[in-house]
C-alpha cells in the first residue's frame, strides 16, 4: 500500500475508533473478547489472571467461547454506540484459534464494526495475509525493545514452532516477527499502531529507537504506556508523568502519539473515555447471558 492510500484509511479508521483518535474516546466504544488464553511468550512485567477487580491488561473474569463472544457483541451493540470490535487476550490473541473463527463469524453479522486485535507479534508475520482476509482493520502490536541486549531483560522466553527459546535468542526472534510482521500487515492495508511499555532505567531512553523502526516498517500510531511493576518486574518503579512526556513529546517528532490509554482489561467494553460507560464482565448482568 503507498503512502497517500495508508494515509487516507488511517484518517478514516480514527474517525471511529476510541483507541486511535483522541477525540472518539469519551464518544464511541468498544468491546474486547476475552477469548484468547493461551499465550506464546513470557514478559517479565506480566500476570495474566481471571479476576474482577484489577483495572489492568491480561486480566479478565472469564474466558468466552467464540458465540459467547458473538452474543455479547449483540447485546452491547444494542446498548450503546459502539464501533469497534476486538480480541486483546488475557493472553496472544494470535496464539488461540479461537481468534480467527470469531472474526469470521462477527464480520458475517456486524461487517460495518472496525475489527481490531492486540498481539506480541511473535506470529504475525505467518498470520497476517489471514488477518487480511479476515477483515482486520486495526492492530495493536507490542514492541518493548529492539534491542537485544533490552530485549532479553524483558522477556524470558518464547514459544515458536513448538520450541522453547530463551533469553537474548528468544527476543531476537521475536524482534524480527513483530517488524516483519508490521512491514507485511502494514503492505496488506491494515493500520497498525505500536505499543510500547515504558520501563524506567532499562528501555526509557530507547523508545525513540523503536518508532525511528516501527515507522520505517508502517507503523501509523504509537501509544507509550506505563510499566505497572509485577512479577519480575514488581521492584521496578513506576513512571512518573514527567517520565511519561518526556518519552510521548519525543517519540512525537518522529510518529503520532495515542495519549488517551487506560490500559484496559481483556474483557472490558463501553466507551473507554466516558466515567460510568466503560465496563468489564463482571458488572454485566446475569440475564444479559
Amino acid at each position: 500500500m503507498d503512502e497517500k492510500t495508508k494515509e487516507s484509511k488511517f484518517a478514516h479508521i480514527t474517525r471511529a475508533h476510541p483507541c486511535f483518535n483522541e477525540k472518539m474516546h469519551d464518544k464511541v466504544g468498544r468491546v474486547h473478547l476475552p477469548l484468547a488464553p493461551r499465550c506464546n511468550i513470557y514478559c517479565n512485567f506480566c500476570t495474566r489472571d481471571i479476576n474482577k477487580c484489577e483495572q489492568r491488561p491480561g486480566v479478565a473474569s472469564r474466558i468466552m467461547d467464540v458465540d459467547q463472544a458473538v452474543d455479547h457483541v449483540e447485546k452491547v451493540t444494542e446498548d450503546m454506540p459502539i464501533s469497534v470490535v476486538g480480541v486483546a487476550g488475557p493472553g496472544d490473541a494470535l496464539a488461540n484459534e479461537e481468534t480467527f473463527e470469531f472474526f469470521k463469524k462477527i464480520h458475517e453479522k456486524f461487517p460495518d464494526l472496525i475489527k481490531c486485535m492486540s498481539t506480541n507479534g511473535l506470529l504475525l508475520k505467518d498470520k497476517a495475509e489471514e488477518l487480511a482476509r479476515l477483515n482486520i482493520s486495526t492492530i495493536t502490536v507490542t514492541v518493548n525493545a529492539i534491542d537485544p541486549e533490552i530485549g532479553k531483560e524483558i522477556y524470558s522466553h518464547v514459544v515458536y514452532k513448538d520450541q522453547v527459546y530463551k533469553g537474548e535468542e528468544g527476543f531476537k526472534i521475536l524482534s524480527k516477527n513483530q517488524l516483519d510482521g508490521i512491514e507485511k500487515i502494514s503492505n496488506l492495508g491494515v493500520i497498525v499502531k505500536v505499543n510500547s511499555v515504558l520501563i524506567p532505567g532499562l528501555n526509557d531512553k530507547h523508545i525513540v529507537d523503536i518508532a525511528r523502526e516501527v515507522k520505517k516498517r508502517g507503523a501509523s500510531l504509537m501509544n507509550i504506556i506505563p510499566l505497572i511493576p509485577l512479577n519480575k518486574m514488581k521492584d521496578y518503579p513506576k513512571p512518573d508523568c514527567a517520565q511519561i512526556s518526556e518519552v510521548r513529546d519525543a517519540v512525537e517528532e518522529i510518529i503520532p502519539v495515542f495519549r488517551a490509554c487506560t490500559q484496559c482489561r481483556a474483557d472490558a467494553y463501553g466507551i473507554p473515555g466516558k466515567h460510568g460507560e466503560d465496563k468489564h464482565l463482571d458488572m454485566t448482568p446475569a440475564s444479559h447471558y
